[in-house]
């Protein structure tokens, strides 16, 4: 007999389903030669403290270096305080039984770093030697699970995998369990400091940037602006310079010729420069751009998208949702006609549809290179009936992706005009020629310049336009803005840099804070601490936040860099690189953040006396 074991319920529901398997018993489905079990996500995790014999919260139990963890059941609170939970206990009692009578495990949990790591803890856990293979699959479709089934893959493909995973697990409890104590010991044991390797650094960054906007100081400037006449258009005009005061922009002003000071024609064309500028697609969706569209569109969490798009892939709608890659590689370039063609009656998509399936489609995303464990975001093309309206939204927006990015290039044409009257203005316009992608949204360009034309009219350098009006502007410099959940999640990627090329963003992804899948987790638990909230889309941090920023702002604990290239050493480990070296250098920082933050002192018990 052969055991399937699948990451959750549901899941193991629909592969025994496809298998015709219908008989059902406590803890798992059997039938045609196959048991289907599962595990409820994570069943063990790495034991507490008390597990190795660091008892309370005690300076000289730190730091904790276990020289070798050990594996837990998950624990729940009740009223009788922290006890194993009955229910993982129960079905880690069914797979045991399962793998003793079975010849061969079939581990199909999420294909991916997290479901590697819940199955091997199940299997090493129970002490089983049984052989087992893996289901790799990107689809939750049958044909994608036949498909799978018959290229099931040696688990010993996945030991890397696996390391990667289970480094990372280890060094989260090292740097979380020692800090938090340490911090909180430092401050008295008057309450709980949860830190940790990504959590903090990215607190930092939210702080660092309400800090930043809090304490802005704008600065007012003055612009002149002019408007002109050719035939029947008028357009506007900039000063090119901007001018500290309003009296230095009023001279400017009463230089310009117009009417009032005798001149019918007092703006001189000084240059055109009309350029025709090619605009690529959008690549595909990963988990992280979903998160961020579905952010800005429709104000949803990270983690409301996250679970809309499980739900999606387990309803077999949408390929795998956790993936970090934006590219497919050829052989799913080839099925893109076919999944094209299931969407040209699409109320929304069907005529763009039909126009790619008459033109060629453009490859900006094809890049087998850059397909990681799981290539971009995809519909399936199966029928996706009614959803509701936060399910068909989310559904939209892959749809509209996919659309997007084999689509045409936006070809627009920009226009700069210098005009001379007294001094230099510049009229910028931006015409698009052809809306190519952007006709999928109806997307002419959100983030308008509010100096920008709509249109200019047709002028050549050398003639001379009419002044119709003209007037000083008052502005003020603008801090950056607050961050979002959106914006975040671009942020987290890039370890804060500021990088708006999405391709660059993209080639920098392994050494950004945390993962696609994880960057959801990371910000609830930060608003579990009550370290920081939501004030309508904005993220904001809490007088505890602040002050334990306050704390560790300086310390490698808060330095995003450094913990972004952790994640580039895990993904380098999954290459199959030394995991022995990498404890080494998790260990040693553990030691040194442990030794700073017991330093801390009691200035940290007045900022949260404060807070």
């Amino acid at each position: 007999m052969k055991i399937v074991i699948a990451e959750k319920p549901s899941v193991a529901r629909e592969l025994a389903k496809v298998f015709g398997a219908t008989n059902k018993k406590a803890g798992y489905i059997e039938g045609k030669g196959y048991s289907f079990t599962w595990a409820f996500g994570h069943l063990l995790q790495l034991a507490p403290p008390q597990d190795y014999g660091f008892y309370g919260w005690k300076q000289q139990n730190l730091p904790m270096l276990p020289t070798k963890f050990k594996l837990a059941v998950r624990k729940i609170k009740t009223k009788d305080g922290i006890v194993e939970d009955p229910a993982v206990r129960k079905q880690l009692n069914v797979i045991k039984s399962l793998f003793d009578e079975c010849t061969e495990i079939i581990v199909a949990t999420d294909a991916g770093r997290e479901g590697e790591l819940i199955f091997r803890y199940i299997y090493y856990y129970l002490k089983c030697k049984k052989p087992f293979r893996r289901l790799w699959i990107s689809s939750q479709t049958d044909q994608a699970i036949k498909e799978g089934f018959r290229n099931l893959k040696p688990g010993s493909d996945y030991d890397t995998l696996f390391n990667s995973a289970h480094c990372r697990s280890e060094s989260d409890w090292l740097v979380g369990m020692n800090a938090t104590q340490a911090l909180s010991i430092s401050a008295g044991n008057r309450a709980v400091l949860s830190l940790g390797r990504v959590q903090t650094p990215t607190l930092a960054m939210i702080c660092s940037r309400y800090i930043e906007t809090k304490n802005f100081v704008p600065e007012i400037f003055f612009q002149v602006a002019i408007q002109l006449q050719k035939e029947e258009s008028f357009f506007r005009a900039i000063s090119a310079k901007n001018y500290k005061t309003r009296e230095e922009a009023e001279t400017i002003m009463a230089k310009v010729l117009d009417a009032a000071t005798g001149n019918e024609k007092g703006g001189l064309i000084a240059s055109v420069d009309a350029k025709a500028k090619k605009e690529p697609p959008p690549l595909l969706h990963d988990l992280s751009s979903l998160q961020q569209e579905a952010n800005k569109k429709k104000g949803y969490t990270a983690d409301q998208t996250l679970g809309i798009l499980q739900n999606l892939y387990e309803s077999k709608l949408v390929t795998y949702p956790r993936t970090g890659s934006r590219y497919i590689g050829d052989d799913v370039f080839a099925t893109v006609p076919d999944l094209i063609s299931k969407f040209t009656d699409h109320p929304l998509f069907g005529k763009d549809a039909t126009f790619l399936l008459n033109n060629k489609l453009n490859k900006r995303s094809v890049n087998a290179k850059k397909v990681t464990d799981h290539h971009a975001v995809l519909p399936t093309g199966e029928y996706a009936g009614h959803l509701s309206s936060d399910r068909q939204a989310v559904y939209d927006m892959v749809v509209g992706r996919m659309i997007e990015a084999f689509h045409q290039e936006c070809i627009k044409e920009t226009t700069k005009i210098i005009v001379s009257s007294g001094s230099d203005f510049v009229a910028n316009g931006t015409v698009i020629q052809s809306a190519g992608w952007r006709s999928v949204f109806n997307d002419n360009d959100e983030e308008k310049k509010d100096e920008d034309n709509a249109t200019l009219p047709k002028v050549i350098k050398g003639e001379s336009l009419a002044i119709t009006n003209k007037a000083v502007l008052e502005k003020q410099t603008k801090p950056k803005p607050l961050y979002t959940e959106a914006t975040l999640l671009k942020a987290l990627e890039t370890c804060g840099k500021d990088i708006e090329d999405e391709e660059l963003r993209y080639a920098m992804k392994e050494s950004g804070l945390g993962t696609p899948a994880t960057r959801a987790s990371i910000i609830e638990t930060l608003i579990k601490r009550e370290y920081i909230g939501r004030e309508k889309k904005n993220l904001v941090p809490s007088k505890k936040g602040l002050a334990v920023y306050d704390v560790v702002k300086n310390k490698k604990i808060a330095q995003a860099e450094l913990t972004g290239q952790w994640e580039k050493r895990l993904e380098e480990i999954r290459e199959g690189a030394s995991v022995k070296d990498f404890k080494a250098e998790i260990t040693d920082y553990t030691k040194n953040i442990t030794q700073e933050l017991l330093a801390a002192g009691t200035g940290l018990y007045n900022l949260l006396k404060e807070a």
